[in-house]
């Protein structure tokens, strides 16, 4: 199709502001993005949409138009939601690059104008199979009465004779065709594959051979006006956007299947973005609580807060269940510190919440809304889960025949949470990014959800400290010293704390040093010299200056573990 038949469609809202002379152009596709740097998802002859959420100021406008000029783009469409009229400095590098630039109404959705393109550019190039994604759209844009991304890879099935998943990063399946599901470690060895090819930045579709069989794996990507704010970097998205699998080699097909597929995985995209929507009032639960927690609220008040959230995560619960605290984190630059600031610019927090919200689903239920016990907040660079435990009937036992036995939690383990997910994270999380989890004790009242807070903390922090990419450790881990510390004598922790602390204490008072600010940061960033240097603002030999001095001073070693232990108990008990 042609940027003029667009121009001509009253319903899509569009106003040309510059381009007149290229309106002949055609139209493969479209895309919808917010990246300042979107080539690495452009082949050529898309129409993009854009929300303008990249631009901060004037400047910005040349390079973003520059690289879509580059990467062959047709045309660009802006939404006036954001800024209202479309601002100048846009219009005048669109016009230097000879690329038409539409304005979208703010009353248009984007969505509508995605539609169109797609129904337009399949009747032209596919013919019969036009029908086909005209009835995809009707079904998924019918709600749930629909049958979602079920009844679009049914239609797939049927129409195309292609087998398709929907599976999650971690290779849960999300949706599949005709009530045939697809074994879950094929599932997760194509995540694998699917996570490794996007970290590698090779161009979609990825090709897989899986016990015999060859996979074309399509990504799933949240980039509508609904999604998270658009990241710069391909590790922010990558570790939580769907895939879609089809049993086929789509390296054999012509421009106009791929371009149908392309299109399914964009209606599968806005059902997803429906779907994250009610995500929102279990994260905002969580957030509430978790602020509670932190803040050392009174437990009535916690209390309070618990039961309104019970009924929203376990439906018909009669009362406020036992509760266990996840907390997970999500760290760039990998434990070797590859090159300084290589995690500046990547936010761990919102990646670590994606990614629990995952690993926490339960694995005994299929489907997307298999999430409905899951709240997950975060906070700084760390996510926190808030997961209720519905207690079930104990078993009646040959030798305990009589009625009444006592109902039987059903508890999170932390290493069965990674056991089907480690494969597949680990390739998404490739050579510079690591995730570590900790698992709390089930708790019964409010009151125990600050020590299960911290207790999770603690575990996550001994997971940290081992080799691997994906690491867990769960509250059972803890007693070596969490569940010591309030035994031990006020005279031993006096002395202890001063033989380590009081000269580095000293040493600040009078050189203003912050030796005792630096060995927290060193030790909550488990030892990693960029990662301390960049949370402390420093240069990462000043970091090393001081912990010398540290270590002059106390006569201790901060590359041994021991040591390590011995500071941080200090601190625990000061």
């Amino acid at each position: 199709m042609r940027l003029r038949a667009l121009l001509e469609t009253d319903a899509l809202g569009l106003r040309l502001l510059g381009g007149e002379d290229e309106l002949d152009r055609s139209v493969r596709g479209v895309m919808t993005t917010d990246l300042r740097d979107p080539s690495r998802y452009l082949s050529g002859g898309e129409l993009v949409l854009t929300g303008l959420a990249w631009r901060r100021d004037a400047s910005d406008s040349e390079p973003f138009v520059r690289i879509l000029a580059g990467a062959g783009v047709t045309g660009l469409a802006a939404g006036e939601a954001e800024l209202g009229d479309i601002p100048d400095d846009l219009v005048e590098a669109c016009a230097r690059h000879r690329l038409p630039l539409f304005a979208v109404h703010e009353t248009v959705a984007f969505a509508t104008i995605t539609e169109h393109v797609v129904r337009q550019v399949s009747g032209e190039r596919a013919g019969d199979l036009a029908a086909v994604v005209d009835r995809h759209r009707r079904l998924m844009t019918s709600g749930p009465a629909g049958g979602g991304p079920e009844v679009v890879l049914d239609l797939l099935g049927s129409d195309l004779d292609l087998r398709a998943w929907v599976l999650s990063p971690t290779g849960r399946q999300v949706a599949g065709a005709g009530g045939t599901p697809l074994p879950g470690p094929v599932g997760a060895t194509l995540a694998g594959h699917h996570l490794a090819a996007v970290r590698t930045g090779r161009r979609a579709p990825h090709r897989a051979v899986v016990g015999g069989t060859t996979y074309s794996l399509f990504p799933i990507r949240n980039t509508g006006r609904g999604a998270l704010p658009a990241s710069r970097d391909v590790r922010e998205s990558v570790l939580s956007d769907w895939l879609l699998a089809v049993e086929a080699d789509a390296g054999d097909w012509p421009a106009a299947r791929l371009d149908l597929l392309q299109g399914v995985t964009q209606l599968i995209a806005v059902e997803r973005d429906r779907r994250d929507a009610a995500r929102t009032v279990r994260r905002r639960l969580a957030q509430e609580v978790l602020e509670l927690v932190q803040t050392g609220a009174p437990p009535t008040e916690i209390a309070a807060r618990l039961r309104v959230a019970a009924p929203v995560l376990l439906p018909g619960l009669g009362t406020a269940p036992h509760w266990q605290v996840v907390v997970a984190r999500v760290e760039w630059g990998g434990a070797d510190d590859p090159a300084p600031g290589a995690a500046d610019t990547v936010a761990g927090g919102p990646v670590a919440q994606a990614l629990l919200e995952e690993i926490l689903v339960d694995p005994a239920v299929a489907g997307p809304d298999s999430t409905d016990r899951i709240a997950v907040a975060h906070t700084g660079e760390e996510a926190v889960a808030l997961v209720p435990l519905p207690a079930v009937a104990a078993p009646v036992r040959d030798d305990a025949p009589e009625a009444g036995a006592a109902d039987e939690l059903v508890a999170l383990h932390a290493d069965a949470l990674l056991d089907t997910v480690r494969e597949p994270l680990s390739a998404g999380l490739a050579d510079d990014g690591r995730l570590t989890l900790g698992v709390s004790a089930p708790v019964h009242s409010p009151e125990g959800l600050r020590g299960a807070l911290e207790e999770a903390r603690h575990a996550r922090r001994v997971a940290a400290a081992r080799e691997g990419r994906v690491c867990a450790a769960g509250h059972h881990e803890l007693a070596s010293h969490v569940l010591l510390l309030p035994f031990v004598p006020d005279d031993v922790r006096r002395a202890f704390t001063a033989r380590l602390l009081d000269p580095l204490r000293d040493y600040d008072r009078r050189h203003r040093a912050e030796l005792i600010p630096t060995l927290e940061a060193f030790l909550d960033c488990d030892g990693s010299w960029t990662r301390c240097a960049s949370r402390l603002h420093l240069h990462v030999n000043t970091l090393r200056y001081r912990v010398g001095r540290i270590e002059q001073l106390t006569g201790r070693d901060l590359s041994r573990l021991e040591d390590k232990l011995d500071f941080f108990l200090a601190l625990r008990m000061s």
